[in-house]
């Protein structure tokens, strides 16, 4: 199972600048719309200290991080869910991934258009989003009518789903994402939205990417901010150009350019952080004299699952897991110091996997 964030936003934005930082991939990047047809995919690695501490305290000969996918979808322009500018084959798109994030222009280059004729980042927000909306209503509006016909023949659950459909049109009429409504729905009702044949796209978690030049654009990233805030929304502030000219250089050089930048690590960073933070994921590792690996789960899985995302064999046969935090690994210096503590603890296929474990898994087939 991986995880995906799909960046998008008008033409002309910085997505793909963004997209070849992330990846050092060589996406065409153009001063037109729609240079983008088909998505790139970047496998971008998640940074993680303590993926190297680990593999020095087991010994391992190499270590391998988690990553995320980031998909460079093309700018999305008005009339999108209606076909504009390709819009229908980008929406699908963006269906696939497991969140979003939105570039959004602070910088102001004469050189680069911008193909709404001006910078202006909460109409842009606007813009964006209401394309969404309007794609969801669509969505919606086309399965209100089985959802009827199953009610009239007294299906179960079809009064429920026919309820929750209707609070999701009313508050997209409003102009307002279908995320807000999630802190207020109890978990059966989220479970039987999933079990839907209506992937939303408001129904994602939006982190906005505020895409600034050298001066960091200040007043411009609070009003994100503040909309982002409403929204329930992530912002992170990133000088994609910047970071595009990092990715291109030397390690060394990079660090050089960084430090007279006065940057400890680069803001790419920031933006795969929040990216991982804003999918709620977690990272737990496992380790031998091979390698010393990081794995990706969503907080909350269950050892069992944690198994299976290593291997399917785990998961069948699986007896138990030994399990050590990073914490007191780090501080005993050894895996066996931290058994001969008592740190290293035997766990069930029920045990939540928490951020940092180091598992190992017992198993038998």
């Amino acid at each position: 199972m991986g995880f995906s964030l799909g960046i998008v936003g008008l033409p002309n934005v910085g997505k793909s600048t963004l997209f070849n930082a992330l990846s050092r991939a060589k996406a065409e990047v153009s001063n037109y719309p729609f240079t983008t047809i088909n998505p790139n995919v970047g496998v971008v690695a998640v940074p993680d200290q303590r993926l190297d501490q680990i593999q020095k305290i087991i010994g391992s000969a190499k270590a391998i991080p988690t990553v995320i996918d980031f998909f460079d979808i093309a700018g999305l322009v008005k009339g999108a869910h209606k076909g504009e500018g390709l819009g229908n084959q980008f929406l699908s798109h963006i269906r696939e991934v497991d969140a979003i994030a939105h570039v959004v222009r602070c910088f102001s280059a004469g050189e680069i258009v911008h193909v709404e004729g001006e910078v202006n980042p909460q109409r842009d927000i606007e813009l964006i989003e209401a394309e969404l909306i309007l794609a969801d209503l669509a969505a919606i509006d086309k399965k209100l009518e089985p959802v009827r016909a199953a009610l009239k023949a007294k299906q179960k659950d079809a009064e429920r789903i026919l309820h929750l459909l209707d609070m999701l049109e009313i508050t997209l009429q409003q102009g307002r994402p279908a995320r807000i409504l999630l802190p207020s729905m109890n978990s059966d009702d989220q479970k039987l939205l999933k079990e839907q044949d209506l992937p939303l796209l408001t129904l994602k978690p939006v982190l906005y990417v505020a895409n600034v030049d050298e001066t960091g654009n200040l007043p411009t990233v609070e009003a994100i901010k503040k909309i982002a805030e409403k929204e329930k929304a992530g912002v992170v502030a990133i000088c994609a150009k910047l970071e595009a000219e990092l990715a291109e250089l030397p390690e060394q050089e990079a660090k050089d350019y960084m430090k007279e930048m006065g940057m400890e690590v680069p803001a790419l960073h920031r933006l795969i952080r929040s990216g991982y933070a804003l999918l709620d994921l977690i990272t737990f590792f496992t380790a031998n004299e091979k390698e010393t690996r990081a794995w990706t789960v969503r907080r909350g899985t269950k050892a069992l699952a944690a198994a299976g995302k290593v291997h399917s064999d785990l998961e069948r046969g699986f007896i138990a897991a030994e399990v050590v935090r990073y914490p007191d690994l780090k501080e005993s210096g050894s895996y066996l110091k931290a058994r001969e503590k008592g740190q290293v603890h035997t766990e069930g296929k029920n045990y939540e996997v928490q951020d940092g474990d180091l598992v190992l898994v017992k198993f038998n087939i």
